[in-house]
């Protein structure tokens, strides 16, 4: 399979251990560039992607959605691959990922929850809040997802471009206390509905995390995902002319 217009995005803040774990399994056929971006690791990731001639973005500004804006600004490829490299994310499941987007998909996600799949990272509050957030997204905007948090998946650049999720900026106040309000999983799983892109799962299990402490505040980051769906629903689809925005700025370099 001739992968040359395939990203990975690979977002890291302190996860030597993980990466360690994560790296040796991925394989170089899958993809044509592989972007590390971190956020300001101290615990030996950056040495240890030195050490392995592994190149590094240094992130702009704080979390994960600056990880991905700063990525996707070095972005060559037609297909976009996202993974948390904390074991968290399976990488057996990326081939898997990058067929379905080749059959025709705009977005594929690596559901924890779909058919036989299942979270072993899971605690009994991310477990609910995982699937009342997923929920609550299928009610309002119509969809059928199985899981709407997961970082493991696919995009079609293009649907990327189209969903405006790059430095998104219409939040104002509220995103500034909330970081999470434009995170990517969120924000791309309602605006593909929105915009009735072609979407679909796979399953996926999520093993447990590998070193290092969870980054996620269960409480920020679900007032965030909440406060983002709300305002989701609010404006509609006006974020549309940002994507033209993002458009206009690639083309003019």
């Amino acid at each position: 399979m001739n992968n040359d217009d395939v990203t990975i995005i690979i977002p890291t803040l302190n996860e030597k251990e993980g990466m360690r774990w994560f790296m040796p399994q991925l394989r170089r056929e899958w993809y044509n560039q592989l972007l590390i971006v971190d956020g300001g690791s101290t615990d030996g990731t950056l040495e240890y992607c030195r050490e392995n001639n592994l190149l590094v973005i240094i992130q702009n500004g704080k979390g994960l959605p600056n990880a991905y804006d700063s990525a996707l600004e070095q972005a060559t490829g037609n297909i976009i691959i996202t993974v948390t490299p904390d074991g968290n994310s399976l990488p057996n499941l990326i081939p898997l990922l990058i067929e379905k987007i080749r059959e025709g998909y705009d977005m594929v996600i690596a559901s924890r929850y779909k058919d036989h799949a299942k979270s072993h990272d899971d605690d009994f509050l991310t477990a609910i809040g995982n699937k009342v957030f997923t929920w609550l997204i299928n009610v309002l905007f119509h969809a059928s997802y199985t899981d709407t948090l997961v970082g493991l998946r696919a995009y079609r650049k293009s649907a990327l471009v189209s969903m405006a999720l790059y430095k998104q900026d219409m939040q104002g106040y509220l995103k500034s206390k909330f970081m999470y309000m434009n995170s990517w999983e969120t924000g791309a799983s309602i605006r593909a509905a929105k915009l009735k892109l072609k979407i679909t799962e796979i399953p996926g299990d999520e093993p447990k995390r590998i070193g290092g402490i969870r980054k996620l505040n269960i409480i920020k980051n679900g007032t965030g995902v909440l406060l983002q769906i709300l305002h989701e629903k609010i404006i509609g689809n006006r974020f549309i002319k940002y994507a033209a925005l993002w458009n206009n700025k690639k083309k003019n370099g």
